[in-house]
């Protein structure tokens, strides 16, 4: 299975690709799936989204959560249209209120069957690395991408440990601050040392954090009880894609997509 975090190449896409490219975030994310399924050939796809209207229990708990983030009303129009763009295609769709595009990849990890590759900028899924489990992180624009599995996340530090790290070092773009003075070099060694983040906490460091800190862990760790739908064996729908680009003015993309059909 491929499983895409939406959102992460949407944003992408947008910022990579100039604003003078109507419907820049569109035409970026498609040409970024088509990639992918060419080069993988999964034997089914799940595009997972953010709900961005509703709070997550992230929010609920913490009230600093991604909190300062303004979008351009531009990319929120596009971003809109993304999850209808990815049934057209006739891919699976993960998303739900209270629930994170991670939530949706860690779930798909966990349930589907056989190799699963996790699509996704976002180092926070390297918690998901396995034997049976890469992610794949681009690495320039949405066009070059890296392999990543856990003996490459091992070169640092366990993938069970990356929510332990995150708690300890923060998170700026979730506005998660960590530990007090603890970077991300520091907080490596001191997992080196002490394994978990209950374990640093047995040894008496950051006592009048470790409520904090517990929490930060919290929420840093994808939900895999995230909901699904049936997953199933598919090939995209070019046609249909075709048709739905082209009604939002897109020709060209509407033209490559018709090619493919």
């Amino acid at each position: 299975m491929l499983a895409v975090d939406g959102d992460s190449f949407a944003h992408r896409a947008y910022h990579a690709l100039p604003k003078s490219i109507r419907g820049n975030m569109i035409v970026g994310v498609t040409n970024m799936l088509t990639r992918l399924w060419e080069s993988e050939r999964p034997d089914a796809v799940l595009v997972a989204w953010d709900t961005l209207e509703v709070p997550t229990y992230r929010h609920e708990a913490f009230d600093a959560y991604q909190s300062g983030r303004v979008f351009e009303d531009s990319l929120l129009e596009q971003l809109a249209v993304m999850p209808a763009l990815t049934e057209s295609l006739g891919l699976n769709v993960g998303k739900g209120a209270g629930y994170e595009a991670d939530d949706f990849l860690a779930a798909a990890a966990h349930t589907w069957p056989g190799e699963v590759l996790v699509a996704t900028s976002d180092r926070d899924a390297f918690q998901l690395a396995s034997d049976r489990v890469t992610i794949l992180q681009p690495t320039r624009g949405v066009s070059e991408i890296s392999r990543i599995g856990p003996a490459q996340v091992r070169e640092r530090y366990d993938p069970e440990q990356v929510p332990d790290l995150i708690a300890l070092r923060g998170d700026p773009s979730d506005k998660l601050p960590g530990a007090r003075g603890i970077g991300p070099k520091k907080a490596a060694e001191l997992l080196n040392q002490y394994r978990t983040l209950e374990d640093v906490l047995a040894a008496g460091r950051f006592a009048a954090e470790a409520e904090d800190l517990r929490l930060y862990r919290r929420i840093a760790q994808m939900d895999a009880s995230a909901p699904l739908p049936p997953l199933k064996h598919q090939t995209p729908t070019w046609a249909e894609a075709s048709s739905f680009v082209r009604a939002l003015g897109l020709t060209g993309l509407a033209d490559r997509l018709a090619s493919r059909a």
